[in-house]
């Protein structure tokens, strides 16, 4: 397995301390054991996202969608069937078990809604930056400065 070093990035940027942590659990993660319900996730625009989940044979009231701190969690708990003894699979290819698929949020991501259509579950997701966040041009001031809120006299 690769490891990579990140120091050189940390030197020159501030506030990716969680990207070496999304990297590490990324690269740990099993595939074949994370592979129910497949999904896709789809950028509509710059701004906006859609995850799109199989989940057939579930209702809605059966499926639970929670987001909390940077984590979308989908979630099932399926109605227990009673145990008929009149069916007799032949194959049984369709799935019902429980599962949950967590998902990592940038900041400001959040759902914006939920629908679901013919065994499909679209979570629309919505990037809101907030206006303090956003580029602003700032003012160079030129002449006297400012030293504790006071002018200071120009140096002759």
């Amino acid at each position: 397995m690769t490891t990579f070093d990140f120091t050189p990035l940390f030197r020159t940027s501030v506030g990716f301390d969680r990207l070496a942590s999304l990297i590490d659990s990324a690269s740990r993660a099993d595939s074949s054991a994370n592979s129910y319900p497949p999904y896709n996730i789809e950028a509509l625009s710059e701004t906006s996202y859609r995850i799109t989940m199989a989940v057939a044979g579930f209702s809605e009231d059966e499926l639970n969608i929670v987001s909390e701190q940077n984590i979308l969690k989908v979630s099932s708990k399926k109605a227990e069937d009673s145990d008929d003894e009149s069916v007799k699979y032949l194959h049984r290819g369709i799935a019902k078990r429980n599962f949950e698929r967590r998902f990592q949020l940038a900041d400001y991501v959040r759902v914006s809604g939920a629908q679901l259509e013919n065994g499909l579950l679209h979570i629309e997701l919505e990037r809101e930056v907030p206006e303090a966040m956003k580029p602003r041009t700032i003012r160079i001031q030129s002449g006297a400065r400012l030293i504790e809120g006071k002018k200071a006299r120009k140096a002759a």
